[in-house]
């Protein structure tokens, strides 16, 4: 019993050489991934609608920067939707600093039914593949495994839906106090058919909305109804030109139509090459629309029906970039029987990476109106015009918001820590508004 402490003194003893190289042999491994994370590729992720905490955990073999101008890597991701109802995910890469002139750019499709956790998990993939031409170049290389899944089975693919793609929904929204209730309910439906040729789209929708208020014993009820069908035939013709047919038809309490049925042909040039969508667009479009239209009530000019010839062009420009992205249109329309009915709206935004961490936007829009042919004739009453139960003559509209961001703090924002809610963002941000 006395040699016991001597016995135990050994046996730790023993166990300290067995195990002390070993946990050496750790510490020196972590300590070399540690020194090779360091000259890993630094990148930054253009991209407002990921989930970066996921791609963050996902991918470890590259240092995240919460600022592009510190970033050897931008990635700039765009999308936009497909014919099956999915999405296309344009990936760009664009080397700076030590990968200056090393630019790529790969692309992931999701599908219509595909999950949010789905979707991820393949941008992640895609974006692992786009990331080799970099991380390739840097000595965490050769911490990097490349397998093969094997080859795929061959399959004929059919179509048994024949590119049609269909949706239904509908929805309902009701809240209320003692003196106040108000509901709605929406139904929408279409059947859209998209190739690279061609373009079908067929769409229902229909909404009502009653709200009640109740003012000193007195009840106040308004309500509003609308019902619209749309047809939309685009053919293709070339990388720049494409021809259309539209056939609308509508009907609104509110706007005082009992219904309106417009056919209209139209052709649209854009200036870059459709191929180029997802990063640039500039399309000019011309529109004529022959409308048949019958009204609830007489209106100020005496119609209760009458047939409107008119024509519209409309300017768009949609920009995305490493400095952040443009997107506006220009639109007029005029009435052929009098000149004076027309419409002019501008719409815009703007969002710009001025500098180190200070972002500015600007999202805005007006409209000079003067063909609001179908206003009830008469003076609307007080409680028409509180209510909003009728449209109101106007010579224009408008709305704007402008605001900054200003981000400073550690360039790095590799760790992810979801506890008590996430963060996508490292440092210390400042909105003014």
């Amino acid at each position: 019993m006395k040699s016991s402490p001597k016995i135990l003194a050994a046996a730790i003893l023993l166990m300290s050489l067995a195990v002390g190289p070993s946990l050496f042999g750790q510490a020196k491994e972590a300590a070399d991934l540690e020194s090779l994370k360091k000259s890993a590729p630094k990148i930054y992720i253009d991209c407002g609608f990921c989930d970066l905490e996921y791609i963050k955990t996902e991918i470890t073999f590259v240092n995240y920067v919460r600022d592009r101008n510190e970033a050897e890597v931008h990635v700039l991701i765009t999308t936009q939707s497909t014919a099956g109802g999915g999405q296309e995910y344009t990936i760009a890469f664009s080397g700076q600093i030590g990968f200056s002139g090393l630019d790529d750019t790969v692309t992931y499709f999701s599908n219509r039914t595909d999950t949010e956790d789905e979707i991820r998990r393949g941008l992640v993939k895609t974006l692992k593949m786009g990331l080799m031409s970099y991380v390739a170049r840097r000595p965490i290389a050769s911490r990097i495994a490349v397998s093969f899944a094997g080859e795929p089975q061959a399959a004929a693919a059919v179509d048994k839906w024949k590119s049609w793609v269909f949706n239904v929904g509908g929805n309902g929204h009701f809240n209320g106090e003692q003196s106040i209730s108000s509901h709605s309910f929406g139904f929408n439906f279409s059947a859209n058919k998209i190739t690279s040729e061609i373009k079908l789209q067929l769409g229902l929708s229909a909404s009502f909305q009653r709200n009640s208020y109740t003012y000193e014993d007195q009840d106040y009820t308004s309500t509003q109804e609308s019902y619209a069908a749309n047809g939309l035939f685009v053919k293709s013709l070339g990388e720049h030109w494409s021809a259309g047919f539209a056939l609308d038809a509508y009907s609104s309490t509110y706007e005082n139509t009992a219904l309106r049925v417009a056919p209209a042909p139209a052709v649209e040039f854009n200036v870059f090459p459709y191929s180029q969508s997802t990063r640039r667009q500039l399309r000019i479009r011309y529109k004529l629309p022959l409308s048949f239209v019958r009204y609830r009530e007489e209106t100020i000019y005496g119609k209760r029906r009458e047939t409107l010839l008119q024509q519209s062009l409309s300017v768009t420009l949609d920009i995305k970039e490493k400095w952040g992205s443009i997107s506006a249109t220009l639109s007029g329309a005029h009435y052929f029987h009098d000149f004076a009915r027309n419409n002019i709206g501008l719409f815009a935004s703007v969002q710009l990476n001025l500098f180190k961490g200070l972002n500015a936007f600007v999202f805005g829009g007006g409209s000079r109106i003067h063909d609001q042919l179908a206003l009830v004739k008469g003076t609307a009453s007080l409680e028409e015009i509180l209510l909003q139960r009728r449209q109101l003559e106007t010579t224009y509209n408008y709305f704007a918001m402008v605001g900054l961001s200003y981000t400073f703090g550690s360039i790095y924002t590799n760790v992810v820590n979801p506890r008590f809610g996430s963060t996508s963002s490292g440092g210390i941000q400042i909105n003014i508004n």
